[in-house]
Order: structure tokens, then C-alpha cells, then sequence
């Protein structure tokens, strides 16, 4: 990430921060913060931010980073705070990583408020039913995107910046099931696609045009 990735850069911060809108005072929990880099964006725009993650390492370099910050060890399947705590609830690119994401999710509706959100980034599903989504021709031009077994929940490792984890594929309709029967409301859904400048600075993005990798939603606890 100190390298910074244009998915994240380009496509989705830029949308993540103005759904999360108006930051002054605003009660946030991140659910998967990692090392805190999108924790630290928030705060320095003002929002009161806890960030949870189960990985030790990552939380002790979150204080390194930030020894003003607040961060928690836990898991998104049990989040280590009360009930109906935050304005704003975020998972940004965590539920693929997530084995029980049905108790993930219930969990975020559970610690926001009444009338709070709960602020997603994800990758499209039709994008994770293989570890290597694109299919490129000898030359390794990029042809297309390969779909197949879609309806099936299966983990899968895969290598990421040298790292070997464990990503989940579930079908769209299997999240959004979940999110509808937390007792959420739908209020906003984008996939990102970069722009003409976006490609200016960042021509790696080329194939983000083709396919959208990712998308965002917002939905509300009314209750």
C-alpha cells in the first residue's frame, strides 16, 4: 500500500470519502482497517475513527502510524464494541477476505446507530470466480474476463504483492441477501470507472474501462 495501489487511489477512495460526506465529529468504525491507511485519511478530515482488524501485526503498525489513533484486534464476525456505537461503518475491500460473511455483516448493522450507514467496497463477483480473472493470449494482451461456476461459494488462494491469502467468491445476490436481511436499507450503489484524466496519471488503469472490478454501496440501519 506505501506504494500506493491505483484501485484504491483512483477508482474507489475518491467515492468512499464522499459517501462518507460530511466528516467533522462523525463516529466511524473500519471493519478490516489493515495497517489504517483509509482510518488516517478519515481523521485527518476530522472524523472520530476506531479501526478494527484481526491481524496483530497490521493493528501494531496502525499505532506506529497513528499513535493518536484508536485500533482494536477483532474480527468482523465478532467486532470488539457496543451495540448502536457509529454514524458510519466501513468495509473497504474486507468481505472477500472474510470467511463468515453473513456474520460480518450482521455485525456491522449491529454497531451502527439508528438512521447510521454502513459504507461498502467490494469486488465484483463475477470477477472472483477464478484466481486470475482476466484471460490474456500469448502476447499478454488482455481478451476478456473469464466466468465460470458463479453460483458457487468456494475460497480460493490467491498471491497479492507477494502474499499468499485466502479470497472468497459468492455470488452478488448472496451479499446483498445478507446486507437485506440485517435489516439494511440500500441507499446508493456505483461502480467506478476511471476517468479520462485518471487514465492520464495512471494508464495502468486501461483495462478498468473494459470491466468494472469493483463497486460501491451504501446502506442505512433505520432502526
Amino acid at each position: 500500500m506505501e506504494s500506493g495501489d491505483a484501485n484504491r487511489t483512483v477508482l474507489l477512495d475518491p467515492v468512499m470519502l464522499r459517501l462518507a460526506g460530511y466528516f467533522r465529529g462523525l463516529q466511524v468504525c473500519e471493519v478490516g482497517c489493515g495497517e489504517g491507511r483509509f482510518c488516517r485519511m478519515l481523521a485527518e478530515r476530522g472524523a472520530d475513527v476506531i479501526g478494527v482488524d484481526p491481524t496483530r501485526a497490521l493493528i501494531s503498525e496502525a499505532g506506529r502510524k497513528d499513535p493518536a489513533g484508536r485500533y482494536l484486534v477483532g474480527g468482523a464476525e465478532s467486532i470488539p464494541v457496543l451495540d448502536g456505537s457509529f454514524d458510519l461503518v466501513i468495509s473497504y475491500l474486507v468481505l472477500i477476505d472474510v470467511a463468515d460473511y453473513h456474520a460480518a455483516i450482521r455485525e456491522m448493522a449491529r454497531i451502527a446507530k439508528s438512521g447510521g450507514r454502513v459504507l461498502v467496497a467490494n469486488i465484483n463477483s463475477f470477477c472472483t470466480t477464478s484466481g486470475q480473472a482476466w484471460v490474456k493470449n500469448d502476447e499478454g494482451c488482455y481478451l476478456h474476463v473469464a466466468v465460470d461456476g458463479y453460483f458457487e461459494e468456494k475460497a480460493e488462494v490467491v498471491s497479492w504483492a507477494g502474499i499468499r491469502i485466502v479470497n472468497y467468491h459468492r455470488p452478488f445476490g448472496a451479499y446483498v441477501r445478507a446486507f437485506l436481511d440485517s435489516g439494511l436499507r440500500l441507499t446508493y450503489f456505483e461502480e467506478p470507472a476511471p476517468s479520462a484524466d485518471d487514465l492520464a496519471t495512471a494508464p495502468q488503469m486501461a483495462e478498468a474501462v473494459r470491466v468494472p472490478f469493483f463497486h460501491c454501496m451504501q446502506w442505512r440501519k433505520e432502526s
